[in-house]
């Protein structure tokens, strides 16, 4: 069991890694570093295809954090932890939910804005700006993402953040460092 729960652990963590780490290069380096691209066409295009690319990488590590979450978090229950824990087992439950859902809500607008152009090659000023030649739809495509993608990695944040608070809970309380082992 022990070696089972590790393992789940490592990916979950991985997972969780994965899912926060290229979303938030693709925001903060990725959507700059295109307006050194010349065309407006070649930057959508350049995006889609990066963004495309790690759409697979976004959806396993964060269905590979939410399955191994949620098959541990199945094996215990709620009386079996103190009021606080069971506060950030909840909150981790939300927010994991919640990143699962924003990530699935970005990869289909993505893939939607994809198809506003042949090949991806929707015109654009940066990443997260539309040009003057960019389609209407496009550009509301484009604000939908600009708000889901920080709320995905803020909520990504946060289920990285309450993962080390529960792991250094489970130092501190014998009966809580049992249980925690069932959980990643």
């Amino acid at each position: 069991m022990a070696v089972l729960s590790t393992s789940a652990w490592v990916l979950h963590d991985l997972g969780l890694a994965a899912g926060f780490g290229g979303p938030l290069f693709g925001k903060l380096a990725l959507h700059r570093a295109v307006q050194d691209i010349d065309s407006e066409q070649e930057r959508g295009q350049v995006l889609h295809d990066a963004w495309n690319s790690y759409n697979v990488v976004t959806a396993g590590s964060l269905g590979i954090a939410a399955l191994t979450w949620f098959i541990g978090r199945a094996a215990i229950s709620g009386r079996s932890i103190d009021e606080q824990t069971r506060g950030l087992v909840l909150a981790k439950d939300i927010l994991l939910g919640a990143a699962v859902l924003t990530g699935a809500a970005n990869i289909l607008s993505g893939q939607e804005l994809g198809k506003q152009a042949p090949e991806g090659a929707v015109p654009v000023q940066s990443g997260n700006e539309p040009s003057a030649r960019t389609p209407e739809k496009a550009r509301g495509l484009m604000r939908f993402l600009s708000v889901m993608g920080p709320i995905n990695l803020a909520c990504t944040a946060g289920v990285i953040g309450i993962t080390a608070v529960l792991a250094m809970k489970s130092g501190q309380s014998t009966k809580w460092s049992f249980l925690s082992r069932l959980l990643p």
